[in-house]
């Protein structure tokens, strides 16, 4: 075997270098960005770009020409990205005579250097390279890269292999569904020491947590039991400052009506590293799963949502409830089932039209999700055998998606 076609693998350190690119097609595309978040001082060489690339000119420098000698001054490393052979072999020259080390799209076996299949995971870099030019299958090379990510980020490669440190993890876990939780969100989860969890978090995924990790249920239950919140950032207090790695669980996203940055707030007082891995939001993501956009060209500029756990007229409400009344747009109600009919005879009022479609999504995303189609004037009645969690989406997007239904 030729020593000539036998990689030696190596890690650049970009930042602040320039580094120059020939050629803004679709291979440029895929790697412009990632030198950029590196810090690489990006230079492109080319008369036309792709859509993409010209949305990226603002963090680079770009010289909308043909490549000339002389443009890789000052470069630390090169790319020849063009689909014209003549045109990369005098960037291949030009590095060549440089002793600048540059990759090339059209041949690799004429490169002095190569792009591996590249990923991350927390603090480590995965990159995967054929040692050989016989071996260089950039397909085989993308999949072992993932199947060493997949087992990084579900535990496979385990805690052994990883440096933890304690602290709290606020996790969305999006809207039920365990597979609509985000790579991050499961990662966190499966590296807990230990889990505090609601009922709305996906429950199927507590029964992947390894044996010893603590399992702390802090369920709150419309009208029943119920979790303080008091109770709840004191317990993910004492176990972080006892060193563990906590993970807070909820449904769908920790800010949005999830009193997530309570939590925040008791983390920081008591000196408490605290992190957030962002969840799907359930006043998009269920309507969205059940075919329901919340907004449409032509037909909604804006959505509103509302918590709707405290019904209009009390002495505690924070809702212009007049002024959600007077809205065009759409409006998305969550912990809203038991006060529906206040919420619609208060929407009426303030001048919505009775006929005015909604939609109630039960169960989102999970096994029973079923939705119940109504109109704001009817929404007292058919919301009478529905039990939460339920997402009531109001507007004309509903006829959007079931147009039969709302001829």
């Amino acid at each position: 075997m030729s020593s000539d076609y036998v990689t030696y693998p190596v890690g650049l350190r970009l930042a602040g270098r320039r580094v120059v690119v020939v050629g803004g097609g679709h291979v440029a595309q895929r790697r412009i960005p990632a030198l950029l978040a590196v810090g690489a001082e990006v230079v492109l060489v080319s008369p036309e770009v792709t859509a993409a690339v010209e949305g990226l000119q603002h963090e680079l420098t770009w010289h909308r020409r043909r490549y000339a000698e002389g443009d890789l001054d000052g470069a630390w490393y090169a790319l020849a990205l063009t689909d014209d052979a003549a045109v990369n072999a005098r960037v291949m020259s030009e590095a060549e005579s440089r002793q600048l080390f540059c990759s090339r799209a059209d041949d690799a076996t004429l490169a002095t250097a190569f792009t591996p299949a590249v990923g991350r995971h927390e603090e480590i870099t995965v990159a995967v390279l054929g040692t050989t030019m016989s071996a260089r299958d950039p397909h085989r090379s993308a999949h072992v890269r993932d199947l060493v990510l997949s087992a990084l980020q579900d535990g496979t490669i385990g805690d052994e292999y990883l440096t933890t440190t304690p602290g709290v993890v606020l996790v969305g876990g999006g809207p039920g569904d365990p597979d609509l939780i985000t790579v991050a969100g499961r990662r966190a989860l499966m590296q807990a020491d230990v889990v505090v969890a609601d009922r709305l978090a996906p429950r199927e995924l507590l029964g992947d947590l390894a044996p010893g990790v603590e399992l702390i249920d802090v369920t709150k239950l419309p009208r029943g039991r119920s979790t303080s919140q008091d109770e709840i950032n004191r317990v993910i207090v004492e176990r972080a400052l006892a060193g563990r790695r906590v993970v807070r669980f909820k449904g769908g996203d920790s800010f949005v009506f999830g009193r997530g940055y309570e939590e925040v707030i008791a983390c920081r007082e008591a000196g408490v590293p605290v992190t957030v891995i962002p969840g799907l939001t359930s006043p998009v993501s269920v309507p969205e799963v059940a075919g329901i956009p919340v907004t449409h060209r032509g037909v909604t500029h804006e959505f509103t949502v509302i918590s709707g756990h405290i019904p209009p007229g009390h002495p505690d409400s924070l809702v212009d409830w007049d002024a959600v009344g007077r809205l065009r747009g759409t409006v998305v109600l969550m912990m809203a089932v038991e006060n529906a009919p206040a919420i619609a005879e208060a929407i009426l009022a303030a001048g919505r039209d009775p006929a005015t479609p909604v939609a109630v999504v039960c169960e989102g995303t999970m096994p029973g999700e079923r939705t119940v189609l109504t109109t704001l004037g009817d929404l007292a009645r058919d919301v009478a055998d529905v039990r939460p969690p339920a997402i009531v989406v109001i507007g004309e997007v509903v006829a959007v998606a079931h147009p039969q239904r709302y001829a």
